[in-house]
């Protein structure tokens, strides 16, 4: 089990672990380790996460979640797998703790007297230029 928050913990069951080739130069075991991981969480039918973190998690990472509702999370960073793998689970776990804390609403409020007065003011401004750009019409003839 991996603890996010006192009432959240996701099921080990629920994360895939799939080692691929890290990206990039690597030196002699280059073709032969495979140290990158990649994360994989089934964030639509998991049984883990209530109903309103699964819809911010899904909004929150939408670019990272496949068609089937996986989050895939790249980790390689390090040259071990070890390393590699935890740091997978420490970003998933950032990032569905992100998905717990509810974003504060907005409060409405009235625009003060003096941006009411400022805008009034720079759309006068802004009308009497654009008049000025205007062609001048002769009517004597």
């Amino acid at each position: 089990m991996i603890r996010i928050t006192d009432t959240i913990e996701l099921a080990e069951n629920e994360i895939q672990f799939k080692f691929i080739r890290s990206p990039g130069p690597g030196g002699q075991y280059v073709n032969k380790a495979a140290t990158a991981v990649q994360v994989r969480f089934d964030v639509k039918h998991s049984q883990s996460l209530p109903e309103n973190v699964r819809s911010r998690l899904l909004q929150l990472a939408k670019n990272r979640i496949n068609a089937k509702g996986i989050l895939v999370i790249n980790a390689n960073r390090f040259r071990s797998q070890g390393l590699n793998r935890k740091d997978g689970l420490e970003r998933l776990a950032a990032l569905v703790s992100r998905a717990t804390q509810q974003r504060k609403s907005r409060r409405r409020t009235k625009p003060t007297i003096g941006s009411l007065k400022k805008r009034k003011e720079t759309k006068q401004r802004l009308s009497k230029l654009k008049r000025s750009r205007q062609k001048v019409s002769w009517q004597g003839e």
